[in-house]
């Protein structure tokens, strides 16, 4: 019987959704497509073509929370994300399985992520590999990960309220990443486990500064106020595209223990790699 749930959002991009579905396919595990309101052909497609997807449409795009209502729906106890242009290797759940049976406190195995065709590792494959938080329970203990190559206890994912509306998408996992050592659950990367990720063409214009926005936002929700603010000096910009989230953001706001605090520094203001 499968432990592993594979939960996939997605927005009109039909084509590589299939091609990762056929991927996915080979791995006999359950598959949860949450569609984030696509007009295109996507539900058709997927129920035609692949009818053993569990799909369920939003009816608008949520964005990451999207998510959130796929481990809901979920009925095993571990559950691995893609993206419509990610899949996992066909051994990864085999390798993953057992390090969460043997750690009922790891929340969340970060994969080494393999790009394209050349399968180059992602540029976060070393940050996380060389994490300078040192050893976790069951490799390098990390502060957070990619969500297209994640694999989560499903219980400790809805403990924290999974992914946050506020950020929407683009660099939601830090938050969630915080949010889930705060509570006392381990996040490491595993070497072993490995995805793929094929980067579609479709991909938004302004992500870069989505993402810097995020930033700011998890930062005013999280962190120490002075932290907050000069994150928000340094980025004008980003603060600036942050503001309509603000208020909403700030009604969630709450301190994270002093050595979480101390652990997010230290991640986040480490040398680089060649001092």
């Amino acid at each position: 019987m499968a432990r592993t749930t594979v939960v996939i959002a997605s927005r009109n991009r039909a084509t590589s959704l299939v091609r990762t579905l056929a991927h996915l396919s080979e791995l006999a595990t359950p598959v949860i497509l949450v569609d984030n309101g696509s007009t295109d052909d996507t539900v058709l497609r997927v129920r035609r073509e692949f009818p053993e997807v569990e799909v369920l449409e939003a009816g608008a795009n949520l964005g990451a929370v999207a998510r959130n209502h796929g481990v809901q729906a979920a009925r095993t106890p571990y559950v691995a994300f893609s993206d419509d242009d990610s899949w996992w290797a066909p051994d990864a759940f085999e390798r993953a399985e057992p390090i969460l049976d043997e750690h009922p406190d790891l929340a969340v195995i970060a994969a080494r992520t393999l790009v394209g065709p050349a399968e180059v590792p992602d540029p976060i494959t070393p940050l996380l590999r060389d994490s300078p938080l040192g050893d976790g329970v069951a490799g390098p203990a990390v502060l957070g990960f990619m969500a297209c190559s994640a694999i989560v206890r499903r219980q400790a994912f809805l403990e924290v309220g999974g992914f946050s509306p506020v950020l929407f998408f683009r660099g939601e996992e830090s938050l969630l990443s915080w949010d889930l050592a705060a509570a006392g659950w381990a996040l490491c990367y595993v070497e072993d486990v490995v995805a793929h990720h094929h980067p579609s063409a479709e991909r938004a214009p302004d992500g870069d500064i989505v993402e810097r926005r995020n930033a700011v936002l998890a930062t005013w929700m999280r962190r120490p106020v002075h932290r907050a603010v000069a994150a928000s000096l340094k980025d004008p910009a980003a603060f600036r595209a942050a503001v309509p989230r603000l208020r909403q953001a700030l009604r969630q706001r709450r301190a994270l223990p002093k050595h979480l605090e101390a652990q997010i520094r230290k991640a986040s203001e480490r040398p680089p790699r060649d001092a």
